[in-house]
């Protein structure tokens, strides 16, 4: 986003498993004329995922603002201001909402209305996994529902959609 850009942009970031999304969205706050504040939804449940967050850690420049949020994302967003959201990453945000009991339902309209009040330019990141085949399981199969119709909701709010794909961002709208 450069400085001439709409100050309440929202950008939707879509994309496979490494296909560079995180990469471009990291690359597009760091181009903008905000301060940054990373929003990191992991949680680390594993030594592997423990890994992986270090390493994001460790790639993100010192100054920016790091909050570790996995579920109260609307509240991040409605408390901030005069800086850019990028949060990395919805796929995760929406499984821990489903693994902490609260209603999908209410954790989303919470973050549709953050997202429509907010006071700050937001960047989200998110897999795109609803291009398989349908998921053989109940709860995998609600899940990639459920992380469809975020995506869909999200996407009518947003300036921005970009599809990543081996790298290369695909402006969807």
């Amino acid at each position: 986003m450069s400085t001439d850009e709409n100050m309440l942009d929202l950008h939707l970031i879509l994309g496979g498993a490494r296909s560079g999304k995180s990469r471009y969205g990291e690359s597009l706050a760091a181009d903008s004329a905000y301060k940054v504040k990373y929003v990191a939804t992991a949680r680390a449940l594993d030594h592997e995922m423990e890994q992986r967050i270090a390493q994001h850690k460790l790639e993100r420049p010192d100054h920016w603002e790091s909050i570790e949020e996995p579920t109260e994302l609307h509240q991040v967003i409605s408390e901030s201001n005069n800086c850019i959201i990028l949060v990395d990453c919805l796929t995760l945000w929406l499984m821990n909402i489903m693994d902490s009991g609260v209603a999908i339902t209410l954790a989303v309209d919470n973050l549709i209305d953050a997202l429509q009040s907010r006071k700050t330019p937001v960047i989200l990141v998110s897999n795109e996994i609803t291009m398989g085949v349908v998921p053989m399981g109940e709860m995998s199969r609600q899940y990639v529902d459920e992380l469809g119709r975020l995506h869909q909701k999200i996407a009518q709010q947003a300036n921005k959609v970009t599809l990543m794909v081996a790298g290369l961002p695909l402006t969807v709208k």
